[in-house]
């Protein structure tokens, strides 16, 4: 009887573990924001892009430590992007800000904004930056403004990325 109580105790810690952990990495975008595995490709991909360089898909992971690695390709062709991100809710809507520091293939520092909604089983995210350093004469969008906003809006909606949670 004793060994029959032990084996029902040990059964139902590991089913409790096991719930516990699956609960715990349930993805939940207003306290993970950006972090994650996602993808843009084809008509999601900016318009900015896709026109003057050419992207025809871009994978990013975004990790909960705050580093990220992004590839872009262009007619097949991967650009690996690697740096550090910080993101910080705007206090506007669902709208984050993020900063990105990348280290690879060059130095380069990138502002804007994002904000990610539940479509069915799944997310997207819309996703906006420009280049801040060094200074290429962009300014970055803001959560006030909204999306289309970067240079004062004169991009509109061209500079605007779509991304799918995958």
């Amino acid at each position: 009887m004793k060994k029959l109580f032990f084996i029902l105790i040990a059964v139902s810690t590991l089913l409790y573990a096991c719930e516990k952990s699956e609960v715990e990495d349930v993805y939940n975008p207003s306290e993970d924001g950006i972090v994650g595995d996602w993808v843009s490709k084809g008509a999601d991909v900016a318009p900015l892009l896709a026109t003057y360089f050419k992207v025809d898909s871009i994978t990013a992971n975004f990790k909960s430590n705050n580093t990220y690695a992004v590839v872009s390709y262009a007619g097949g062709v991967p650009t690996n992007y690697v740096g550090t991100f910080v993101q910080t809710k705007s206090g506007t809507g669902i709208i984050w800000t993020i900063k990105l520091n990348q280290s690879t293939p060059t130095a380069v520092t990138s502002e804007g904004i994002f904000e990610i909604n539940k479509v069915g089983q799944g997310f997207t995210m819309r996703y906006e930056v420009v280049q801040t350093e060094p200074n290429i004469g962009a300014t970055p969008p803001t959560a006030t403004a909204g999306f289309g906003s970067s240079n004062g809006g004169a991009l509109g909606q061209m500079n605007i990325q779509k991304f799918v949670k995958r």
